[in-house]
């Protein structure tokens, strides 16, 4: 065994300090604990600021009752009120004029053509999503002049038509427009040509619009035909009819 009886120690407190070593080392760990508590927030506020800085990007394509057609990250989505999508978009509600969807713990209320990014913007082009209903026809809610109508997209039909009861309702003057005759399921019907001032599916308006008024009750539904669709780009993919214009 060895004994170092007579070794001084290498460093030894003066008397003087000793009664100021305990308030000493808690300023050095307190100055230390700043340090890292500043460390530790500036790394936050980075990986707060990387998760704004690289936010998804959602475009308002269609709206439904209770559901809505979404373009989210580029990538085109049908959800269904109550469904999450996979980049965690919730949607709260939809109708055909609006939409809430809840990102985190932020609620966005969304109408067609609406887009969450950096900022709210309206794109240049109009999309416009009709769903096929059971009968397998494309049924869409419009308007004409302003008036509120229903429309059944008709690809067959050269002219938007409508009968004179709702040309009627509608305050279309059709009396002294040129008069013509239409080929229908039915046979000829005597028409008249006229022009609306506009015809509008949700953000995607024509204006100037030919269209034929039938004598009768023919047809049932105002049909949305080529006058009006030739100034759109049509894709149907899986029961959803597209519409693309401009407002």
């Amino acid at each position: 065994m060895i004994l170092f009886a007579n070794r001084k120690p290498r460093y030894q407190v003066p008397a003087s300090l000793s009664n100021k070593l305990p308030a000493f080392c808690f300023s050095q760990l307190a100055k230390r604990a700043r340090g890292l508590f500043c460390q530790l927030s500036a790394m936050a506020l980075l990986g707060a600021y990387s998760a704004v800085s690289h936010g998804m990007d959602i475009d308002v394509l269609g709206l439904f009752k209770n559901s809505a057609m979404l373009k989210i990250d580029g990538k085109e989505v049908l959800m269904r009120v109550g469904q999450t999508s996979e980049g965690g978009v919730f949607l709260v509600s939809a109708d055909s004029k609006q939409a809430v969807v809840l990102i985190g713990d932020q609620e966005y209320l969304l109408n067609l053509s609406s887009r969450i990014g950096a900022e709210f913007t309206k794109p240049v082009s109009q999309t416009v999503s009709v769903l096929l209903n059971n009968a397998g026809q494309y049924k869409t809610s419009g308007s004409i002049n302003g008036r509120s109508v229903s429309f059944l997209v008709d690809t067959g039909a050269n002219i938007v038509a409508l009968n004179t009861p709702m040309a009627d309702s509608l305050g279309i003057d059709y009396s002294s427009s040129r008069l013509m005759q239409a080929t229908t399921a039915s046979g000829v019907v005597e028409s008249r040509e006229v022009v609306l001032s506009s015809v509008q599916i949700g953000g995607i308006k024509v204006n100037n619009v030919k269209a034929a008024v039938l004598k009768g009750d023919f047809p049932r539904d105002i049909l949305l035909g080529m006058s009006f669709l030739r100034n759109v780009e049509m894709n149907e993919n899986r029961g959803v009819l597209q519409l693309t214009g401009k407002y």
